[in-house]
């Protein structure tokens, strides 16, 4: 029955490492993390649009050497954590997002310091522009080698399509991936978000996922005031 009752089940994104999809526009990152532990330099950014894959491949670093996750807004109250001697490998995520501050600050020096120890950092823009209240981290972050993870083509957005549907098992045809990609916003986000939307239509409506069903989600969205 058209409009029926949607339950909002959870979707588990698989993050593991056969699960990343490989992109000219991410190789440089994938070939430096795999490097790993014989990393060129201690410290290295991943930066990116959400969803562009840079927490995938950050979780899967963070797998290999055993890393310590800790999000950036939570550097000041992680103090403690921070300054024992192992983990001698960390993950600070989202690096964009947080509101400087001087305590954070000193805390990401001080691993930034740490003879031993190894940092990958993630942001959405490039560590040039995350911000810094002491002047000595803004420097660090301007001279940490940093990989660019989204430069879309056609090959890397028919993936993210399929991945995407995979992970609400569901598959898509190749005429559903070919219509999302010629038709909706080439942005990780935008590309989430339709998925989401055409997996309830074809849900509240008791339908395959189909060009058909896509094609209408599609003409529904473009009409004025939806």
């Amino acid at each position: 029955m058209p409009g029926q009752l949607v339950f909002p089940f959870g979707v588990e994104p698989a993050l593991g490492r056969e699960d990343f999809i490989p992109a000219p526009c991410n190789e440089q990152a994938v070939q430096f993390i795999r490097r790993w532990p014989n990393w060129p330099h201690p410290a290295a950014a991943l930066h990116g649009p959400s969803g562009c894959g840079k927490t995938h491949l950050a979780a899967v670093w963070r797998e290999l050497a055993g890393a310590q996750l800790v999000p950036a807004g939570e550097l000041a109250m992680g103090a403690a954590a921070v300054s024992g001697e192992a983990p001698t490998a960390w993950l600070i995520e989202d690096l964009d997002r947080r509101e400087p501050d001087a305590a954070g600050d000193r805390i990401l020096l001080g691993l930034f310091e740490r003879p031993s120890a190894a940092l990958l950092l993630t942001g959405r823009g490039a560590p040039s522009e995350w911000p810094a209240a002491i002047g000595d981290l803004r420097s660090r972050f301007q001279a940490l080698i940093g990989f660019a993870m989204w430069a879309p083509d056609d090959a890397l957005l028919s993936a993210l399509v399929t991945k995407h549907f995979s992970d609400r098992q569901l598959e898509a045809p190749a005429a559903v991936v070919r219509r999302i990609i010629t038709h909706v916003e080439r942005t990780p986000e935008a590309i989430a978000r339709f998925v989401a939307r055409a997996d309830q239509k074809a849900l509240s409506e008791k339908r395959a996922i189909t060009d058909r069903l896509i094609l209408e989600l599609i003409e529904l969205e473009e009409r004025p005031g939806s």
